[in-house]
């Protein structure tokens, strides 16, 4: 069977996300840094896996007791309600660790199983603030860094058989979004062609044709999924 493993994967994006590769099936290992979703405790085809990945120096241990790893989700991420003037190094420590370097190290540690198979894809989850900027400014910084790291991950795994793509979304209705400036929030959403916040399904669904039926030659992709919204 598939292993399908999935950061971030106790709400939001990555529930979602788990829920579609089960449905289609796939067995998932869901990391979280807390795992209490009923969905992911119930379900046999789902082994749940309670990780900080603010511990990067703890994921290759991590890893190796995993096994088998098909295709790798990053899709775990925080944001704080800090502005540049008033972040404070812990705080920009840890989302630099969540949001960039855990994804980069969890690429580097499963990228081996993978080279050795000749097979093996990769999905990101970024954000349209990567490309324009966030009131948060270490939170784009580090969605900026995980599109750039895709297309530098690709070229150096492409050869071996390996697809690495990421997913940009616009507003998402998860609780994320409600952590962001409300007002920011409202003016993304208005600038959408339905006026509304995407469902955490439907950026799954782009995720899951990534990680399972997208074309050999889409690698290093960065696909927006913002319903029209352009800036």
């Amino acid at each position: 069977m598939t292993e399908v493993l999935i950061t971030g994967a106790n709400a939001g994006i990555g529930l979602a996300t788990a829920s579609k590769f089960v449905e289609n099936g796939f067995h998932v290992i869901a990391l979280d840094k807390t795992i209490d979703s009923p969905f992911l405790r119930a379900d046999a085809r789902i082994t749940s896996v309670e990780f900080d990945l603010q511990n990067v120096g703890g994921i290759a241990k991590l890893v190796a007791g995993l096994g088998i790893i098909d295709v790798l989700v990053n899709n775990a991420g925080i944001i704080n309600s800090m502005t540049y003037e008033n972040y404070d190094e812990e705080a920009k420590r840890r989302i630099m660790a969540i949001n960039l370097e855990a994804p980069v190290e969890m690429i580097t540690r499963i990228a081996p199983g993978m080279i050795s198979r000749h097979s093996g894809r990769v999905v990101n989850i970024s954000s349209v603030n990567g490309k324009i900027g966030h009131s948060d400014i270490w939170y784009g910084i580090t969605k900026a860094g995980i599109m750039n790291m895709t297309k530098s991950f690709s070229k150096a795994l492409g050869s071996h058989g390996i697809l690495v793509n990421c997913v940009a979304p616009g507003p998402v209705d998860t609780a994320m979004l409600k952590k962001a400036p409300q007002d920011r929030v409202r003016s993304f959403i208005d600038m959408s062609i339905e006026k509304r916040a995407a469902t955490a399904e439907e950026i799954a669904e782009v995720a899951y044709w990534l990680g399972t039926a997208s074309p050999a030659y889409m690698n290093g992709a960065v696909l927006d999924v913002n319903d029209g919204i352009h800036l």
